[in-house]
């Protein structure tokens, strides 16, 4: 994957025309909902239709008006988007299957009596760090967890967001980590180092990160008055959500856990008695909830693919690569790269493949070492890709809670300690032994 890389001249003018269409969209979205105070009044499909308008008007170079929506469109009807679809469509179909069985309501009510209720949350960190982790996915492990957080919550009384943000910050804990994860094989294949040298690399960044985070929910959740457990919900409608977990554990593909957990919530739906039109009308429920996150999900991905055809990413690596001086300056501005074009790419993966060639490029003049650049690509976006509310996992997330994608915005703990870790690590060089002077 490695290249010598040569960007294209673009002017100034056209590579911020370019990226005006990402402007329009944060101005609209959150400069709008936060001058309101209110993340529920401004619709998220509302701001990225007009951005997505607006970035169609604006490239002029794309030919006729027909050929710019037809760019527009190859890259909303993406395969990769697509099969995120397939997603949403079946998760939505399994968390309202599950809800209406039971399903959902009966993990809860055996979790809460098996462990202390006072420290659930620190409790629903662990485990979203450790199935992401294990399977590779962030959004499975949103897929796999969000359900049991929203009864959760509601079961303790507890705030909404608040829980589906601790299920984001560990989703993205594993799938910074792991070995099997898109972003450690684009990150490591990109910088020609292994993957268990850039596993090492970095448990530096984000298990002290992930501990701090433990550390804040334990002292959060202390004081935390006990819930109430009834005793009306049936232990056997667990199976659907225990199907699933082991299916996600044992690094299935998500489409087939996700069908696998429809089959056994059909099945357990029958046998205690629900006609099967009913339970098609659970599923289609659930899928129809999906909507919005689709539409936005085509939007973005339409929106993002004109931004990088009109030259705006192009622009971008060429400006920020063009003062890196030093060390710890090459460093910064790896992070920074792949940090801005997962802003606009909304796509971890996707940012890393992109600025791959390049950060290995500056690492070689620099001399960054490999395993850290392979680190820096990987934790920066996923630090990004947390924090937007138009990425794939929190869009997912919110529509399956029923809450403002950017409501989680101000909880997600674990990612701007993992923002710190990556800062100091840059700072104080560490780990020591990969830094070499070139």
């Amino acid at each position: 994957m490695h290249s010598s890389t040569r960007l294209p001249e673009i002017t100034t003018s056209r590579g911020l025309l370019a990226l005006s269409p990402v402007a329009v969209f944060l101005c609209l979205y959150l400069v709008v909902s936060i001058a309101i105070g209110d993340f529920y009044k401004m619709p998220l499909s509302v701001a990225l239709l007009v951005a997505s308008v607006w970035s169609i008007v604006i490239y002029r170079r794309g030919g006729t008006l027909v050929e710019r929506i037809e760019t527009f469109s190859r890259s909303a009807g993406h395969a990769n988007i697509l099969y995120m679809i397939w997603i949403f469509i079946l998760a939505g179909a399994f968390a309202a299957l599950a809800k209406e069985i039971g399903a959902i309501d009966a993990t809860v009510n055996f979790t809460l009596r098996f462990f202390p209720s006072q420290f659930i949350v620190p409790a629903l960190f662990v485990a979203s760090c450790f199935i992401s982790l294990s399977i590779g996915t962030s959004v499975g492990t949103v897929v796999a967890l969000t359900p049991l957080a929203v009864e959760m919550a509601n079961a303790s009384g507890a705030c909404l967001p608040f829980y589906v943000a601790v299920v984001l910050g560990g989703a993205f804990f594993g799938d910074n980590l792991s070995f099997i994860s898109d972003t450690t094989i684009a990150a490591t294949r990109s910088q020609g180092c292994q993957m268990a040298d850039k596993f090492k690399a970095n448990l530096w960044i984000c298990v002290p990160a992930a501990i701090i985070t433990l550390l804040v929910y334990v002292v959060m959740s202390l004081g935390t008055p006990e819930v109430s457990v009834g005793d009306d919900a049936n232990p056997v409608m667990i199976l659907p959500y225990i199907v699933v977990l082991v299916a996600a554990v044992m690094g299935v593909n998500v489409t087939v856990v996700l069908s696998l957990g429809i089959i056994t919530a059909l099945a357990l739906g029958l046998f205690y008695g629900h006609d099967i039109i009913s339970l098609f009308g659970y599923m289609g429920t659930g899928i129809d909830s999906m909507g919005d996150l689709i539409i936005v999900t085509l939007l973005a991905a339409g929106m993002l693919g004109v931004i990088k055809a009109a030259g705006g990413i192009q622009y971008l690596l060429r400006v920020l690569t063009s003062r890196v001086s030093g060390l710890r300056g090459a460093q910064v501005c790896i992070a920074i790269l792949v940090a801005i074009v997962n802003l606009c790419t909304a796509n971890n993966t996707v940012a890393i493949i992109t600025v791959g060639g390049i950060s290995r490029e500056i690492g070689e003049r620099y001399g960054v070492d490999p395993r850290k650049n392979a680190s820096l690509l990987d934790s920066c976006a996923c630090i990004v890709q947390c924090l937007i509310p138009y990425g794939a996992q929190t869009l997912l997330a919110s529509s399956l809670a029923g809450i403002a994608p950017a409501a989680p915005f101000v909880y997600l703990y674990y990612p701007w300690t993992l923002a710190l870790m990556v800062v100091l690590s840059i700072v104080f060089l560490f780990p020591h032994r990969l830094h070499r002077r070139g």
